[in-house]
């Protein structure tokens, strides 16, 4: 009997396609696209366990054959929401007409934010000794974090506290991080850094710890020049003895297509990153030559030198081995604070923030080679481990935390911080970030009911908006239905444009107070030419004025149609590849903010 002939990948992709399709035609049948919708976003982000009612563990993963490793172990648990909660958004995003809001509600406080008076800070470790057993030590972290959870509740009134991190294990990763490290790199995202940056640990850190912190301002590309500058001087003002440095890992890289991530296959070149240079510079300040620095220097100048002569080889190079360690729970857990800073003259970085905010991605750029994997998932980074950059300098990784604040939980799950697959209601997240962008020009839709409505009736006026319209249009656009009936899939429509606001290309950008009555000042500062230089941005006119021709075709469109439906692709694989050519090799200029064009939507 002849053997099958194995299965190829464009076959093996193919079959779990229709899988996927069979599922959604099981939920999908309803009497309208909407009910169907609806059912199916409840079914599938049922991931919480039976043993809680008020906790939803996010991220279930499978468990290794061996069983060394629980990869569930630092998975997201958050707060677990009502039906009822879930309904009432589901109503509003309904019925509620969207309303543009002005620009003053756009500026955001951080003392709004993280008001002191509500108790918002972190699970501090508990005092310990080394006379200590392991057990007897859990459990004091363990009675200890029960008290903050107690006293955040009961300062806190039920339902105004934002998503936040509840699993304990988690904050543990976070305490040995702090602990080792020297200097802490604290890693946020310029569209809306006060978000991702608790006042609490900065003093914690600077203060009870006694350590330097970093704060990177990270992805800059996605965001105009003149709000960089702004942003780095509020938080100069709000916190004056902070090391700001602003990043990016994909200088003046653009979206070639808006879904195109995933045919892109051209690899991130790790070291054409802009402010690896600048963290040297601020560790340099901090250590005031307590620790020799210059081979971190050496490496970067090198890694430059390989990045214009051997282009995307560079990073495979023959020094582009890194030495990495992984750190057990058992050797971790009784690991006590280093008094001795830069103990055996080797600096340790510690890497901290909240998902998705790129710390898996300024480690890679820092070594210069993909050493960490990254994905826009939250959660992604399951455990500690560690990144000797050269003999001097060791980096360490922290898995994602969030931390309690009084942020609207519409605007943290744009920021990234909640899977977009678990969502059960992704619809008012939607209609949070059409209130505050032009999303009609950019997305170019057109309304339900004037799809329905008979030509003769257009003198009836433009009809109004609501979150649903907009995501069952974009439905329409993208060609979702549901497999069966046919019908504008509206939830994974709602899970598209989510996604496309957490990578950027639709992109939502805060502002500091005052930025309205100071945007002049900021657009005509003289810091511009240098943030725009970090950016990959050579003049204003590529951020305002560039809107360029798309290149793609219909059957690469056709082939992007599932690009957006990927939740845990690599970077690698999507899309961080280099500027775009001209036929004479010249680079393009890219317009970072017109990434959705006329006739890639088509």
């Amino acid at each position: 009997m002849p053997r099958k002939k194995p299965f190829s990948n464009k076959q093996k992709k193919k079959q779990l396609q229709t899988k996927r399709e069979r599922k959604r035609g099981e939920t999908g049948s309803g009497p309208s696209s909407r009910n169907a919708s609806v059912e199916r976003g409840d079914r599938q982000s049922d991931t919480s366990d039976s043993e809680t009612t008020d906790i939803r563990r996010i991220n279930q993963q499978p468990i290794s054959q061996d069983g060394r490793h629980d990869p569930n172990r630092f998975r997201l648990h958050f707060e677990k929401e009502s039906k009822e909660e879930v309904e009432k958004r589901k109503k509003v995003a309904r019925e509620k007409v969207l309303q543009p809001v002005t620009d003053k509600e756009l500026e955001v406080d951080i003392h709004d934010i993280y008001p002191s008076e509500k108790g918002l800070g972190f699970p501090h470790r508990p005092p310990w000794s080394y006379e200590m057993t392991r057990e007897s030590l859990l459990r004091k972290e363990e009675k200890s974090y029960r008290e903050y959870l107690d006293d955040l509740h009961s300062r806190n009134p039920l339902g105004s506290l934002s998503h936040f991190e509840h699993n304990l294990e988690t904050w543990r990763q976070l305490w040995r991080v702090l602990e080792m490290s020297d200097v802490i790199l604290l890693i946020v995202d310029i569209r809306h850094p006060v978000l991702q940056f608790p006042p609490d640990l900065y003093h914690y850190i600077t203060g009870d710890l006694q350590k330097q912190v970093v704060l990177v301002l990270n992805k800059v590309d996605l965001c105009p020049a003149a709000l960089v500058i702004a942003w780095r001087h509020y938080l100069t003002s709000q916190f004056p003895h902070i090391e700001i440095v602003c990043f990016t890992s994909h200088p003046g890289q653009p979206y070639s297509t808006v879904l195109q991530k995933k045919r892109m296959r051209t690899k991130a070149s790790w070291s054409h990153a802009g402010g690896p240079l600048d963290i040297l510079r601020a560790c340099q300040e901090i250590t005031v030559g307590k620790v020799d620095l210059s081979s971190w220097e050496q490496k970067i100048k090198s890694d430059a030198v390989a990045e214009r002569m051997d282009g995307d080889g560079a990073d495979e190079g023959p020094g582009a081995s890194v030495l990495m360690e992984h750190h057990s729970d058992s050797a971790m857990e009784m690991s006590g604070m280093s008094q001795e800073l830069y103990k055996d003259g080797v600096l340790t970085l510690g890497c901290i923030g909240f998902p998705n905010v790129g710390k898996s991605s300024v480690i890679n750029s820092l070594v210069g080679r993909k050493v960490v994997s990254v994905s826009r998932t939250p959660g992604h980074t399951k455990y500690f481990q560690t990144y000797y950059l050269t003999p001097t300098v060791k980096l360490c990784d922290c898995p994602g935390l969030v931390f309690p604040s009084r942020v609207n939980k519409q605007l943290q799950i744009l920021a990234g911080i909640y899977p977009v697959a678990q969502l059960r209601d992704p619809y008012s997240s939607v209609g949070y970030l059409c209130e505050r962008m032009q999303f009609l020009p950019v997305l170019k839709l057109k309304h339900p009911v004037l799809q329905e409505r008979d030509p003769q009736q257009e003198s009836q006026g433009e009809p109004e908006w609501t979150a649903w319209d907009v995501c069952e249009a974009w439905a329409e656009r993208r060609g979702y239905k549901t497999a069966k009936a046919a019908r504008n899939d509206v939830y994974r429509a709602a899970n598209s444009l989510l996604r496309l606001a957490v990578d950027g290309r639709l992109c939502l950008c805060l502002r500091p107070p005052g930025y309205s009555c100071l945007r002049e000042h900021w657009e005509n500062h003289t810091d511009l030419p240098d943030i725009m230089a970090l950016q990959g941005r050579t003049n204003v006119e590529e951020v305002s004025d560039e809107e360029g021709e798309s290149s793609s075709e219909p059957e690469e469109e056709e082939r992007d149609r599932d690009a957006d439906d990927d939740e845990d692709g690599d970077d690698e694989d999507e899309g961080f590849g280099r500027p775009a050519k001209s036929r004479g090799g010249q680079q393009q200029p890219v317009n970072m903010f017109n990434v959705l064009r006329e006739n890639e939507c088509e």
